[in-house]
């Protein structure tokens, strides 16, 4: 099949996630190798957004490709009723890693299906059934997560799964509050009790949080931030739960984000870098005293495909990869780099009213005018009011750069092993089209 039919093939029959299908022109895919990918016409990218936030360990890493290639070759299949080997090398891997007691895992196909089983666990746990989550979050497509995500894709579901609140968001550049850190005294975290008190804590099972907000504009919080919702929730009786899906598995520099600030959640759901993308699953992870709950209780939760056999055995090696190639660490140290010559685009280019982010989690915020903040393209825009937004992206693909454009934002999070001559190279590239942007002001 050729470039051609492949995507006539695709316009006619498949339907793309979170697309007006009319509308679409995808690039037509053909492989990859570390943080590379190349088209059916042999045009080479540098991928700035590990695919979808989950590609760290980069395209077809041979251990982990041999590791899938020995699974399939011994089981392709069981019954999650059964014990088996890769599921219980995957959770004495993770045991090394989460933080605290948090010992046992309840394994899903991703990210949303984990949220959603988050959601039940806090439920039958507590006897509580209202979950707070925040405005800018986004926690996935299934109807429970679609109901926490306060991101505008939840609008059109609703209504979602009753009993959840939004709540307020620590983006400091746009501080919903009018104040400014640190003299603000954390009113982000102080209105997450202000409203568990006005929902009465006797019926707040969860508050239900991003280690740090992921496709809603990388907001990493002040380091006070998560250990004063964490003394709130203790407070109150009231689970935290950190959604560790994007942020977790090296991406902030950390095994997972709550640990650059020593706070251990009740629970944590983790999906995309667990396997890095190579095969489906999620897991929901959870602290000793809930386990305890359900030795006598039922647990009512199930998928036939839970720690499918082929997935355990990918992550365990994609495990043993972060570990062997130092890449939680490496993230950490090329974060430090990649800041910097963020900063150094902030100075150059008046369209860049903010960067930010922790590790290889980065963000580039693009303003009309850096005294007002006015974003270069509106918040929730469609429409004639993405024409910048696509020739940004435009620009950057035909830049030989692939990475996210969403509204005004541009993402840099590539694959944790990216070089730093690869990331530099990147770089010079939104340079060259932040050139373009500033012409547009």
């Amino acid at each position: 099949m050729d470039a051609a039919e492949i995507k006539r093939l695709d316009r006619e029959h498949n339907l793309h996630s979170w697309s007006v299908q009319g509308a679409l022109d995808p690039i037509v895919f053909d492989h990859g190798r570390g943080a590379w990918f190349w088209d059916a016409d042999g045009k080479k990218y540098l991928d700035f957004a590990s695919q979808l936030m989950n590609l760290n360990t980069g395209f077809q890493h041979p251990k982990v490709v041999k590791a899938i290639q020995d699974q399939a070759a011994q089981c392709c299949f069981c019954s999650p009723a059964f014990a088996y080997k890769t599921r219980s090398e995957l959770v004495r891997a993770l045991v090394e890693v989460t933080p605290g007691d948090l010992n046992h895992f309840f394994f899903t196909l991703g990210g949303a299906e984990a949220n959603d089983n988050a959601i039940k666990i806090a439920r039958f746990y507590t006897g509580k059934f209202k979950i707070l989550a925040r405005y800018r979050s986004y926690h996935g497509a299934t109807f429970g997560a679609i109901s926490l995500t306060g991101d505008p894709r939840r609008i059109p579901a609703e209504p979602g799964i009753p009993g959840v609140i939004h709540v307020l968001d620590p983006y400091c550049y746009r501080c919903s509050f009018n104040l400014t850190y640190p003299s603000c005294g954390l009113q982000c975290a102080k209105h997450i009790e202000e409203i568990i008190l006005y929902e009465n804590p006797d019926a707040v099972a969860a508050v239900f949080l991003e280690g740090v907000t992921g496709s809603n504009g990388i907001l990493a919080p002040p380091p006070e931030y998560w250990p004063m919702v964490r003394d709130i929730c203790t407070r109150h009786n009231v689970l935290l739960i950190s959604d560790e899906v994007m942020s977790g598995f090296g991406r902030t520099g950390r095994w997972f984000a709550v640990d650059h600030w020593d706070v251990v959640p009740d629970m944590m759901t983790m999906a995309k870098g667990l396997t890095s993308g190579y095969l489906p699953l999620g897991a929901v992870a959870v602290s000793q005293k809930i386990a305890d709950h359900f030795q006598d209780k039922m647990l009512w939760a199930g998928l036939t495909y839970n720690a499918h056999p082929l997935c355990c055995g990918a992550a365990a090696a994609t495990l043993e990869v972060y570990k062997e190639e130092g890449l939680v660490d490496k993230a950490g140290t090329l974060g430090r780099t990649l800041r910097q010559e963020l900063e150094a685009l902030k100075e150059r280019h008046p369209s860049v009213g903010d960067v930010r982010g922790l590790g290889l989690f980065c963000l580039i915020e693009l303003v009309k005018d850096r005294e007002s903040k006015e974003p270069l393209i509106p918040w929730n825009a469609a429409g004639a009011d993405l024409a910048l937004n696509k020739e940004i992206n435009r620009r950057l693909l035909d830049g030989g750069l692939f990475t996210w454009v969403r509204w005004n934002w541009i993402f840099v999070v590539p694959p944790l092993v990216i070089t730093e001559a690869e990331l530099r190279e990147g770089l010079e590239i939104i340079d060259r089209v932040l050139d373009f942007v500033d012409g547009q002001l």
